[in-house]
């Protein structure tokens, strides 16, 4: 369960870091409802490609290598966590973006479990 969780995480989030940065003045309009046209907002998504495939990296690591399981774990509940936070905020200040809700339950779902394996690695 372990490896699982950070390596379901690392996949999840290279598919969405491609989908930002890959080619974002082409794919983010399907999914948006903005154009990016600025060298400065495509400069934007793609440094947010790179965050994200750094921690996807950094995840797939710790689940390869048991001496940085635990940093890779701490760093995905506090992404996942932080994901969500945001979202839910939005919902209450901007309302309810029905787009966001499958990606806001998954986020809380992998902290969660991240948060289950911490503790259970530190009983256990």
């Amino acid at each position: 369960m372990r490896k699982f969780h950070l390596l379901t995480s690392a996949m999840l989030i290279i598919i969405v870091a491609l989908l930002y940065g890959g080619n974002p003045n082409r794919v983010l309009p399907l999914v948006f409802d903005f154009k990016v046209e600025s060298l400065e907002l495509k400069n934007i998504f793609r440094a947010i490609m790179g965050l994200y495939l750094g921690f996807a990296f950094f995840w797939a690591l710790g689940a390869a290598n048991n001496t940085y399981w635990k940093a890779a774990t701490l760093s995905n509940i506090i992404f996942m966590g932080g994901l969500a936070l945001g979202r839910l905020l939005s919902f209450v200040l901007d309302g309810i973006s029905y787009q966001y809700v499958p990606g806001v339950i998954l986020e809380v779902i992998f902290m969660i479990l991240g948060i289950y394996n911490l503790k259970k690695t530190e009983v256990g």
